[in-house]
């Protein structure tokens, strides 16, 4: 069995925005309160978090996390990787480093970010990796778990979805090539970003996922990397068609 949890479902800014009274930000639905997008995927007894991002200590804390086998990040923006130092307790717990899964973009920003941890004297309780490549085009294995990588464009930055069986995963997607989107058919769950009803540069807005979902005509999809302009949850759930819906923070699906 393969589950996802949505530990959040936020663009960059996470809603509620700072200083912002609209009416998605003042709204009392917890299906509009979204940390910044990050996933846990749990596949057989295997346990895998896609991006830490600056809300990771608090999604381990509210998911109670326990146990994280790996680190899968999609790409290197602050709002994916903020929270990679928060693996320390991963570290202590079980004794060992923590292995990490991306290209060599994001591991050339992990280096930037996190320069301590990489340093040749390394000072003690420093985060501790195993840093993976995932090689463009190629699946790769994790802990005997097949992973297919999915390269999208966020504008002009590849950023890497992932497939796991008939689940795929993908996020700050603008547009995705022919040979990319023949990794996407047959779908059970297909996770895609959606960040708001108008058009933007570097994301999907609605209109936009929805013809992909149609494209791809998954089991079921849904919308996540949400930013308060969406509008409400409520209100935009009544928009979608049968199988489409936005997901929120702690949502768990399973395939």
């Amino acid at each position: 069995m393969i589950r996802l949890t949505f530990l959040g479902t936020g663009t960059s800014q996470g809603v509620p925005v700072i200083g912002c009274s609209c009416e998605v930000c003042r709204s009392d639905d917890h299906r509009d309160k979204r940390l910044r997008t990050s996933a846990l995927l749990e596949v057989g007894d295997r346990v895998f978090v896609i991006d830490t991002g600056p809300d990771f200590r608090q999604q381990m804390l509210r998911a109670q996390v326990d146990r994280v086998d790996a680190v899968l990040f999609t790409h290197e923006h602050k709002d994916h990787i903020a929270g990679l130092d928060d693996i320390r307790p991963y570290n202590f717990k079980h004794k060992k480093a923590m292995e990490i899964y991306a290209t060599e973009a994001v591991q050339e920003a992990l280096h930037r970010e996190y320069h301590y941890v990489f340093s040749d004297f390394k000072y003690p309780g420093v985060p501790e990796v195993k840093l993976h490549t995932i090689a463009s085009g190629e699946s790769f294995w994790v802990q005997g778990i097949d992973i297919q990588p999915v390269e999208v464009m966020h504008y002009k930055m590849p950023v890497l979805g992932f497939r796991v069986g008939n689940l795929a995963y993908l996020t700050d997607a603008k547009t995705i090539a022919p040979e990319e989107m023949e990794k996407l058919m047959g779908l059970d769950v297909l996770v895609v970003n959606a960040l708001r009803r108008q058009e933007h540069i570097s994301h999907l807005n609605l209109d936009q996922a929805l013809e992909l979902v149609e494209a791809l005509n998954p089991g079921r999809a849904f919308f996540t990397h949400i930013s308060h302009l969406m509008g409400p949850h409520a209100d935009v759930s009544r928009l979608l068609p049968e199988g489409v819906e936005i997901a929120y923070d702690g949502l768990q699906v399973s395939c």
